[in-house]
């Protein structure tokens, strides 16, 4: 179900989706895809909150487990691409550099 603005027919401005599975999205679109600022909630508690293009994550985010671990720092067609911080399910905080989704390694502190 959406809820927000349409244009020529097409999703577009600012809006809710909600899935029937409990995944849901807040925030910007254009041309029926998710394009901007915005937050996504998946029904187990993960949460991403950040920018999007055309429907990938894509710049600046930061991502949240349920169990409190956290990721913030970019992201590139979907993945977290570049220099980043993780915080543990403790709060411990690492900087490191990731690539297409994988760590490649922490920067000494």
């Amino acid at each position: 179900m959406f809820i927000g603005e349409f244009k020529n027919n097409n999703i577009e401005g600012h809006g809710t989706y909600k899935w029937n599975d409990g995944r849901e999205y807040n925030g910007d679109w254009k041309d029926n895809k998710m394009h901007g600022e915005g937050v996504f909630t998946w029904a187990d508690g993960r949460k991403y909150t950040g920018s999007y293009k055309e429907d990938m994550k894509e710049g600046y985010g930061v991502f949240e487990w349920p169990d409190g671990r956290k990721y913030e720092g970019n992201w590139k067609q979907g993945k977290q691409d570049g220099k980043g911080v993780y915080y543990s399910a403790t709060g411990k905080m690492r900087e490191g550099e990731w690539s297409k989704g994988k760590r490649i390694k922490w920067v000494k502190q």
